[in-house]
């Protein structure tokens, strides 16, 4: 029987999930058809055989006894196939879980479309409801555009290797879903219903024939390229679609207004070859390649943009008459052309291509052969500015209003003007971050080489108030450090040559390009100062008439706990620093502050690093009102809830008061980069989510009184401590545990996928203070124990309520009234239901050494135990009760990845007993992409 999907419509609203389900049995056929002919029908029956068994664990299986005799029989069943057979049986479940997920995006797509035709209210998350929420809170139209005027909103691409999907892997994903949106099929005739079913049975054999896994390991250079990439995949339309959305949200809720059309509040950042923090691949070269690959594709973007207005504005000023500014910029155009002597727009906008291709020249050295002149014009002067063009675009709009052709105005050249003015010629800015004891290490060279100090070694030896003197001073003093026949190491030359390419690719192509230097591990005024050295060192900041200019932000970055804990202090200090406080008058007066939730979470726990950090950023804030100066905040998240992931509008909601304050950085990490941005229907609501929020926390308070709130925070202060105590305890106080970690977990293996071009750690070491948090929260949710993101909660909330009974029913209260504690508990519980201690059991049993393996293991079933026990008397609610899409998710996908885990510790088992073959590393990798695959947030 032909699959025909009809459609979301008034009669099937009350099954919504019936589509999605559609879809998902629809994929599965189609999956197991190709399986079954490419791969043989013995294959097939593998793959059918242990897919009945998984289904069989979730369906039928009702105690943990129960459980561990099916997975037995499923380990067994799968441990004695062929590795071949083992490879193909991977890629089978790998990429049902892929096309499943495909299929609930498209479900999410499809309703959005359908509440929009239904003309339904505003949903919870977007532009509309946000200012629909400002009306009713009694704010005036006056109000809220100074709000908007002075917000800033910068999602900032980060490269982190948790992203396993291909980039060829996401085209053909977004080909299946283009082909699931397609319209309403339900009075289709057969014909075209089938061909549109080939059309989808072409594509997932393509999938099935493409290699999940790359021959070799990413670069940086590929990493930049793959991130532009969704620039033209989605960004550029729906970034500009945010702020018309917002300009028709403000029209909407005060009409009889001029239309609104918002600044440019929404931008995008990348650490994408800036970022050298552990990184030794990030290089100058590649800082020059990143920041050329930026502007060529935005600069070829608006070449095509300002081709195609050409192509179709062939208005004739013998029917209507422009204004004299496109007469002269038709004229200016040098186009001589007898063929359009009579067609003003097409001569002007073919001038300003002219122009822009000489402004790529000029900034992009390299692209000429990407340029392609075939306005064949004479060579023009370049635009120096992006503000030069909007300037010319706004007259071709202006004088098409005049002649009756508003409409051509809107819907062809503000789109390509507003395109210029939020990516400008630079499409985002690029940070540079390096670690504080690079920095330190360069400027003590550099101070000894200068004779400021006698010795390298000495500086490292002085007290911090005597380092800010000393850098202080040296900020003032038009001397600069270095001499022509200084010899330095090369770690500090590598620094130094990445601080002078980034002054000349600023030179060359604005300040704009580079706007931050962000300081890994900031703990000290000096470390900021020490980056302030560094940058007058290489033109980064310049000395006049007594005071310190710099040309970009410099930004610390505290990640531990004991750091979150003293980052208030260290602000006030910094703010107390007459150096450093004149130099951010020239910077608009605002200080920005980046936060860790990964090694934070790494170091004490889920539960004490989410408390550390709302203290921190309350504290923060406080200290910046104190002394007058604007703080912007940089949240630096990843994907999974171990590194500060979970649904980004609560996140921003949840937020302590005041500390929004309309601006707000958020870095968008590994395969979260896929989920959000690989098409536009998901870039549009992700970032609506994102502003929406920003401006929802900016203007309203949405957290209990001060009183309430600070003895919500005594109490969970107690909790926290006690998390803290009971993780640690764990990971860093108990005898033998990094080598139970390193057996249990996959780590090994996965330091060897082509998915990052960073390594594993920071240092060449086992330690788990050196392992970076990326690959230390992937490992753990390889093995569905997940344990960053949960661990020591149930000891904290244990030990509270012991000592004071009382004490849960204040919790209870907690998690109805304050966001920030319902939003951790909600995103505890969805890391609680992707985990599954009776998975995890069996890959406990790759640990050797059985006497380590009982005590790791007893201490996290206990501890889990705990946690589940006390999530559910705080909530009063089921399992995902306010999570019904995740909730569904695992109903849908979660049977499907018991064979993977299955194969995976059966590969892991035969590699670590010596087999090198090389099939069983492939068959361990492809695993190890089909779990995250599934898990989706998995790193």
């Amino acid at each position: 029987m032909k699959y025909v999907n009809k459609g979301i419509s008034n009669t099937v609203e009350a099954s919504k999930d019936a589509l999605l389900d559609e879809d998902i049995r629809l994929l599965g056929r189609l999956l197991g058809d190709v399986v079954r002919e490419q791969a043989g029908g013995a294959i097939f029956d593998v793959v059918e055989h242990a897919r009945q068994l998984s289904v069989n664990l979730h369906r039928d299986a009702e105690t943990e006894t129960e459980r561990a005799q099916t997975l037995d029989e499923l380990d067994t069943f799968l441990s004695g196939q062929t590795i071949q057979t083992q490879l193909d049986v991977i890629r089978a479940f790998s990429y049902f879980s892929l096309l499943a997920n495909v299929a609930e995006d498209v479900q999410h797509t499809r309703r959005r479309r359908y509440h929009r035709r239904l003309g339904s209210p505003p949903q919870v998350g977007s532009i509309d409801h946000a200012i629909d929420r400002l009306c009713a809170d009694g704010w005036s139209r006056e109000e809220t555009l100074k709000l908007l005027e002075l917000s800033s909103v910068v999602p900032v691409l980060t490269a982190h290797p948790t992203e396993v999907r291909r980039k060829t892997i996401l085209d053909i994903q977004h080909r299946i879903s283009v082909l699931l949106l397609s319209a309403d099929r339900a009075d289709e005739i057969s014909a075209v219903v089938t061909a549109w079913e080939e059309s989808l049975r072409t594509e997932v054999l393509l999938l099935w024939q493409t290699a999940i896994l790359r021959l070799s390991k990413l670069r940086v250079v590929d990493e930049i390229n793959e991130s532009l990439g969704y620039f033209e995949r989605s960004l550029f339309t729906e970034m500009v679609g945010i702020h018309d959305e917002i300009g028709s949200a403000v029209d909407r809720q005060w009409p009889g207004q001029p239309a609104y059309e918002p600044a440019p509040l929404l931008t995008m950042g990348t650490w994408i070859g800036g970022d050298r923090d552990g990184n030794p691949f990030v290089t100058a070269d590649v800082l020059l390649a990143a920041t050329s690959a930026q502007i060529r594709v935005a600069l070829l973007h608006h070449m095509e943009a300002l081709d195609s207005l050409s192509h179709d504005l062939s208005i004739s000023d013998r029917l209507v008459e422009v204004t004299a500014e496109v007469s002269a910029l038709a004229e200016s155009s040098l186009d001589a052309s007898l063929f359009r002597t009579d067609e003003p727009y097409r001569r002007a906008l073919r001038g300003m291509r002219s122009r822009l291709a000489a402004t790529a020249r000029l900034m992009a050295p390299g692209i000429d052969d990407r340029v392609d002149l075939r306005t064949h014009t004479k060579s023009l002067p370049p635009y120096l500015s992006p503000s030069e063009l909007v300037a010319d675009l706004q007259a071709i709009e202006d004088s098409l209003v005049g002649h009756g052709a508003k409409v051509l105005a809107e819907r062809m050249v503000r789109p390509v003007r507003r395109t210029v003015e939020i990516f400008g010629f630079h499409l985002c800015a690029l940070d540079l971050r390096q670690n504080s004891e690079v920095h330190e290490h360069v400027v003590a060279q550099l101070l000894a080489q200068a004779g400021v100090i006698s010795e390298s070694s000495v500086y490292g030896d002085l007290t911090e108030a005597e380092r800010v003197v000393l850098l202080s001073n040296e900020l003032l003093s038009p001397r600069p450090l270095r001499s022509r026949t200084a010899h330095l190491d090369k770690i500090a030359a590598d620094e130094l040559a990445i601080f002078e390419m980034a002054c000349t690719v600023m030179d060359r192509s604005g300040d704009h390009v580079i706007a931050h230097l962000i300081i890994s591990k900031c703990e000290s005024v000096s470390d900021m100062l020490e980056v302030a050295v560094l940058a007058k060192e290489t033109g980064l900041a310049q000395v006049m008439d007594g005071r310190l200019h710099l040309r970009t932000d410099i930004v610390p970055l505290f990640e531990t706990i004991g750091d979150l804990h003293a980052a208030s202090d260290t602000l006030a200090r910094l703010l107390a620093t007459p150096i450093y406080r004149g130099a951010l008058e020239g910077r608009s007066n605002t200080q920005e502050v980046m936060v860790g939730y990964s090694d934070s979470t790494k170091d004490g726990g889920y539960l004490a690093a989410n408390w550390a950090l709302y203290r921190a950023l309350r504290s923060l804030a406080n200290v910046a009102d104190s002394a007058g100066v604007k703080l912007r905040l940089f949240h630096g998240r990843g994907g999974t809830v171990g590194r500060g992931g979970g649904p980004t509008y609560d996140a921003v909601l949840a937020q302590p008061s005041g500390t929004v304050g309309g601006s707000i950085r958020v870095t968008e990490q590994g395969e979260m980069v896929a989920a959000k941005f690989a098409d536009r229907e998901l870039a549009h609501r992700n970032l609506s989510a994102l502003v929406a929020a920003t401006i929802e926390a900016t203007a309203i308070n949405h957290e209990p009184s001060i009183e309430d709130c600070e003895r919500y925070g005594l109490l969970l202060a107690k909790v926290a401590e006690a998390s803290r105590s009971s993780y640690r305890g764990l990971v860093y106080e108990t005898e033998g545990f990094v080598e139970a970690f390193r057996a249990l977990t996959p780590i090994a293996e996965i330091a060897q996928l082509n998915i990052g071009s960073r390594p594993a750690s920071r240092k060449p070491s086992t330690r788990i203070e050196d392992l970076r948090a990326i690959p230390w929260v992937f490992s753990w949710a390889q093995t569905r124990l997940s344990l960053p993101g949960w661990f020591g909660a149930g000891s904290g909330f244990g030990a509270v309520i012991a000592q004071d009974p009382g004490s849960l029913a204040v919790f209870q209260e907690m998690y109805v009234r304050w966001p920030f504690f319902r939003t951790m508990l909600s995103n505890l519980d969805m890391v609680l239901a992707k985990t599954d201690v009776g998975i995890g059991r069996r890959y406990a049993a790759l640990i050797v050494d059985q006497s380590k393996r009982e005590v790791v293991l007893e201490r996290i079933t206990h501890e889990h135990s705990l946690t589940v026990h006390w999530l559910r008397e705080i909530s009063g609610a089921a399992p995902l009760a306010d999570n019904p899409s995740l909730a569904r998710s695992i109903r849908n996908r979660f049977p499907y990845l018991e064979p993977l885990h299955a194969l995976q510790l059966a590969l892991l088992r035969r590699h670590r007993g010596g087999d090198s073959d090389e099939l069983v590393q492939r068959g361990i990798h492809l695993t190890i992409n089909g779990i995250a695959t599934a898990l989706r947030n998995s790193g």
